[in-house]
C-alpha cells in the first residue's frame, strides 16, 4: 500500500467524531457505548446491540439481548428507541426437557400508545401434552397479550416483559389447563410506530440515505 493511500485513510478517520449512544429513558437513559461518524446524520438508523446485564449489572440477565436504534442526535449524544429483544438460543435450548412440550405463539399486538410489536411467547410444560391442550394454552397466550398490550404503553409493556411479570402471569393462567414449568417472552420486534398520518414502519432511515434513494 502506498504512503499516499495510507495518508488518505488516516485523514478520513480524523474527520470522524465520536458520539455517545444513549438508551431510552425507560432503560435509565444510560450510555450504551460510543460510535464514530463523520456526519451525525449517518448515525440515524444505526442499530446497537447490548444485553440486559450491561444495563442492570445483574449477571442472571446476560442471556437477554436488546436492540436499540438511533433515532436522533443531540450534540454528541445519539438518542435511541427500543427496537426489540431476543433470548440467547443457548439459554432457550437449556430449558427444553425430554418428555415435555414446547408451545410457541407469535402475535402482532398494538400498545395503548399505538406501537405495533411482534411478540413470540414460549411455554414449556412439565410433561408432554396433547394437541387440544397446546391449542388452549396458545389461546391463553393470545388473549392475555392482546389485552395487556391495550392497557400499557410501549415502555410499560417492555418493562413488564423484562421483569418477567408477563411471563409469570401467563404461566399462572396456563397452569389451569396443564402443568407449566416455565413461560418465556422469547422475542419482540417493533414493527410500526404511531404518527399523525397513521402507523408507519419502525425502520429508521437517515436523512442521507433518504436523499440517495
Amino acid at each position: 500500500m502506498s504512503s499516499k493511500h495510507r495518508a488518505v485513510v488516516k485523514d478520513k478517520w480524523k474527520m470522524k467524531k465520536w458520539y455517545e449512544v444513549v438508551a431510552p429513558t425507560s432503560f435509565g437513559g444510560i450510555t450504551l457505548g460510543s460510535t464514530p461518524a463523520d456526519d451525525p446524520e449517518k448515525l440515524i438508523g444505526r442499530v446497537i446491540e447490548t444485553t440486559l446485564y450491561d444495563i442492570t449489572g445483574d449477571i442472571t440477565q446476560v442471556h437477554v439481548k436488546l436492540y436499540f436504534q438511533v433515532i436522533s442526535v443531540d450534540g454528541n449524544k445519539a438518542l435511541t428507541r427500543f427496537k426489540g429483544h431476543e433470548l440467547a438460543r443457548d439459554y432457550m435450548r437449556s430449558l427444553v426437557r425430554r418428555k415435555s412440550s414446547k408451545i410457541q405463539g407469535i402475535f402482532d399486538i398494538t400498545t395503548k400508545d399505538g406501537y405495533v410489536l411482534r411478540v413470540t411467547i414460549v411455554a414449556l410444560t412439565s410433561y408432554r401434552c396433547n394437541t387440544s391442550q397446546k391449542k388452549a394454552i396458545r389461546r391463553v397466550m393470545r388473549e392475555y397479550i392482546f389485552k395487556k398490550a391495550g392497557e400499557l404503553t410501549l415502555d410499560e409493556l417492555v418493562q413488564e416483559i423484562m421483569s418477567y411479570k408477563i411471563s409469570n402471569e401467563i404461566a399462572e393462567l396456563a397452569r389451569k389447563i396443564y402443568p407449566i414449568r416455565r413461560v418465556e417472552v422469547y422475542k419482540t420486534k417493533l414493527l410500526l410506530i404511531p404518527s399523525p398520518e397513521g402507523p408507519k414502519p419502525a425502520v429508521v432511515i437517515s436523512p442521507l440515505q433518504a436523499r440517495k434513494e
